[in-house]
């Protein structure tokens, strides 16, 4: 049976984001949109509202609909009702910035019991994400305001607005970029390559802010990607697997990758804070604490906001259940980096700024790991350290 196309757009401002959906009908005229917002609701299930037009007769300028539920259910349901009424539709679902992009694929994607996987019904094109520079700028500095972050978990998590900004950039295959009339500035050019740095492995493409000679998306943007997009999306989610990085400056801004394979000392590590995170706009890892050896500590940082959170725990040779349950590439990371003693325990952040001093991140960070004879105290003498960032276990 042939499948429907699925094309996932989210954007950081309402206009960008119609720029990106405008651009995907001018390449595919037949395609049906989606326009979804949630509105989050404390503890209870969210509203989920939805827009649909295009060529499917049922559907085609149909009023709004809300719906309260499992936002996952509610979308499921739509476009398996899409695909009934046409037999190979091409569905732009266009999501508002409440939404976690990345985590919503990877349980829509999910095979339910009784019920047909999605992926049996379409097959999805690459993630576009629309990006304002303009906007993107603002929102990385706002760190003092949270909103609710739908994650598709079924319940809203308060994120600050600079996360959420982050959150999008990361979850794109392609990135789309509004081009002014009048050109690109060197402002403009600087806040690209940020962004271009926060998602090396996307596409960074720029076009015009109307219809005219350039307005064509590339080709691919409207094909299947390729084989085992969700299996992706959730080894991205993985808090061990951290961001590709792209190498070089350009319009000042750099990233730094730290690795070090020795547990940091809690208490060093919080005095070096303001030298690490000096000029971070954006980091991302995760970490290996003495006063937690057991534990995989997250670490994100977006704008002057970072956040240590307990993400996981690292595998042990014996834990058969857990191997089974990571990603392939864990599995695979795992293998690469594996201690008789200390298993896969490491630390691993990727930086990215503004004219970042390498040394001084790197210094900084290496000196707050445990010393030689810290280190020989083992397990007993490593959980002993107080821990001002996380508290005790």
């Amino acid at each position: 049976m042939s499948k429907g196309l699925l094309s996932v757009v989210t954007g950081n401002s309402p206009g960008v984001r119609g720029l990106v959906v405008d651009h995907l009908l001018r390449a595919s005229p037949g395609a049906v949109v989606q326009s979804v917002s949630i509105q989050c609701r404390g503890s209870r299930y969210p509203l989920v509202q939805r827009f649909t037009t295009g060529a499917v007769t049922e559907l085609r300028d149909a009023p709004a609909r809300g719906a309260t539920g499992d936002p996952v259910v509610i979308l499921r349901q739509d476009l398996l009702a899409i695909r009934r009424e046409a037999v190979r539709p091409h569905v732009i679902l266009a999501l508002s910035p409440e939404v976690d992009v990345l985590p919503l694929l990877v349980e829509l994607w999910q095979a339910r019991i009784g019920v047909s996987a999605l992926g049996d019904h379409y097959d999805t094109a690459p993630v576009l994400v629309g990006v304002d520079p303009v906007s993107f700028t603002a929102d990385l500095g706002c760190v003092h305001r949270a909103v609710p972050l739908w994650d598709g978990s079924g319940s809203a998590t308060p994120t600050t607005v600079a996360e959420v900004a982050a959150r999008q950039v990361e979850a794109a295959d392609a990135l789309i970029v509004p081009a002014p009339a009048g050109g690109t500035s060197g402002w403009a050019s600087g806040a690209a390559a940020l962004i271009s740095h926060l998602n090396a492995r996307a596409a960074l493409l720029t076009v015009p802010e109307s219809g005219g000679a350039g307005a064509e998306l590339p080709a691919f943007l409207t094909q299947p990607a390729p084989v085992g997009a969700s299996e992706r999306w959730r080894t991205r989610l993985e808090p061990v697997i951290v961001p590709h990085s792209r190498h070089g400056s350009g319009q000042g801004v750099d990233s730094v990758v730290w690795r070090a394979r020795r547990p940091l000392h809690p208490e060093r590590l919080a005095d070096a804070l303001g030298a690490v995170m000096m000029g971070v706009a954006r980091s991302r890892g995760h970490l290996w604490l003495s006063s937690r050896p057991d534990a995989v500590v997250s670490w994100r940082s977006a704008g002057a906001h970072l956040e240590l959170r307990v993400a996981d725990r690292w595998l042990e040779s014996a834990d058969t259940t857990a191997w089974k349950a990571a990603s392939p590439q864990r599995r695979t990371l795992a293998s690469w980096f594996w201690h008789d003693y200390y298993g896969e325990r490491r630390n691993e952040i990727v930086f990215t700024g503004i004219h970042l001093d390498e040394q001084r991140v790197r210094s900084a960070l290496d000196e707050a790991l445990l010393t030689d004879v810290e280190l020989s105290r083992g397990r007993d003498g490593w959980t002993a350290i107080p821990d001002p960032l996380l508290g005790s276990p």
